[in-house]
């Protein structure tokens, strides 16, 4: 990988309406909070039942599949520093609105109902632990707050993503020290770290288990959204994309061999706290309550700069035409767009009184891939695109491999998946039709 300089780095990328004050280290934190996010303190339950004790070699692999998805988009990011993401990179590749629109949709489609999950999360029996609430209202009320930290203004949301990051990694600290106390007292068994379960094929667990994992390095792609409030972006973006990917990537694999250390692949899977049990089973004496708390603080954080991406993705497609333009709309004074903070924190909350939203959680997944795919392809078609400023650049096999990795995991997807999605993106080709009648509609009063 490597940064090429067409012209003076950033030239022509500074004119936004949004205020850049996005710093290096605030998007690190920010990637690498959306990156960790709840996910790990249940998934290393769901991987031992693949992989056994071997939990940190599907890990490792996911991480790689994530980090070519991942150069890409470093690449089109900094070469087309929007708000939008994958939308502007699909519109710009394709020159087909419908199929921009599809992909932004796709997006905002995954955003705001990750968020209304991760609200009902929030709300359920993490909260119950210390106080016991009805689980939709407080849902509701977690996303107001939600909503209003993310209209005061950006640099105050990254800042207090960097105290929830903090508090998630010290929570996975935890997970490592307690076990190399456990191995310092003779305990614990390091044999089980390289035991696949009896019968399985090693090369097939790994795949399948890397399937798995592949879930908890989603999160990266909400940056893009971010790139014009962003401090010279085409310097920043790459180094903070892949240290974050990177930190997350090494932090998994040593707990998961700390998992495998302390407890067994039987114990680990019938647990829907495998981090809890792991930490109660070393015997160092953290209270239980701690790690319900760094659990609350990693769903409210993810919830927190997912809302932030859906905000910023609904913004960039107005700004494209490919929604209405209200959603354009800034404060005046804190330069957020808070147009479009409410109308997604009203999807959002609309979303938490379906309740059961298991399936709809695995058709996100499958639209993510999606967008992915347009992503690595979009690399590809806009290789030959010349921009008059400085950006980062991706070896070629990249986005291709990236593309094949999407294609794999997209058939690992269920038939019933398939269709909730096929469901959706027509839902949207119907929402696309009467924007675009609108639209018209409009231009011609105009003209008369």
């Amino acid at each position: 990988m490597s940064s090429e300089t067409d012209a003076t780095p950033d030239a022509g990328v500074a004119t936004t309406k949004l205020a850049r004050r996005i710093t290096g280290p605030l998007l690190f934190l920010f990637i690498l909070g959306d990156v960790l996010g709840a996910g790990i303190y249940a998934l290393m339950g769901v991987l031992s039942e693949e992989v056994g004790g071997v939990l940190w070699a599907p890990l490792v692999i996911a991480l790689v599949l994530a980090l070519l998805t991942a150069g890409s988009y470093a690449e089109l990011v900094t070469k087309y520093p929007r708000a939008g993401g994958a939308s502007v990179f699909a519109e710009r590749a394709f020159g087909k609105p419908l199929l921009s629109f599809l992909v932004g949709f796709s997006m905002l489609a995954a955003g705001v109902t990750s968020a209304a999950g991760l609200a009902l999360a929030f709300s359920g029996d993490y909260l119950a632990t210390f106080v016991d609430v009805p689980v939709v209202p407080a849902a509701l009320v977690f996303l107001a707050l939600v909503a209003c930290l993310n209209a005061r203004g950006i640099s105050e949301s990254l800042k207090t993503n960097v105290v929830m990051t903090v508090v998630e990694l010290s929570g996975l600290l935890i997970v490592i020290a307690v076990v190399a106390v456990m191995l310092g007292r003779g305990q614990g068994d390091v044999d089980r770290v390289v035991e696949f379960p009896d019968g399985s094929t090693p090369a097939l667990a790994i795949l399948g288990g890397a399937i798995i994992a592949y879930y908890s390095f989603v999160g990266f792609e909400t940056s893009a959204n971010v790139v014009e409030e962003i401090k010279d972006p085409s310097r920043v973006y790459p180094r903070a994309l892949f240290g974050a990917l990177v930190t997350a990537g090494v932090m998994y694999a040593l707990v998961g061999v700390a998992s495998a250390i302390a407890l067994p692949a039987g114990e680990l899977s019938q647990s829907s706290g495998p981090l809890l049990a792991v930490v109660s089973a070393s015997g160092v004496g953290v209270p239980d309550w701690v790690f319900s708390l760094i659990a609350l603080i990693a769903v409210a954080n993810g919830a927190l700069l997912t809302m932030i991406m859906s905000s910023r993705l609904a913004y960039g497609m107005a700004e494209q035409g490919l929604l209405p333009v209200a959603l354009t709309r800034v404060l005046p004074s804190r330069r957020t767009p808070w147009v479009a903070i409410v109308a997604t924190t009203a999807v959002a909350m609309l979303l938490t009184l379906v309740g059961d939203l298991s399936t709809l959680a695995e058709t996100v997944v499958l639209l993510l891939l999606f967008v992915f795919l347009s992503t690595n392809i979009a690399a590809l078609v806009l290789r030959r695109d010349q921009v008059s400023h400085a950006h980062f650049r991706v070896w070629t096999f990249v986005p291709v491999l990236g593309a094949g990795s999407c294609v794999l995991l997209m058939t690992q997807q269920s038939g019933q998946v398939w269709s909730f999605a096929a469901v959706l993106l027509l839902v949207g080709v119907v929402l696309y039709g009467v924007a675009r009648r609108f639209t018209r509609r409009r231009k011609d009063a105009d003209v008369a």
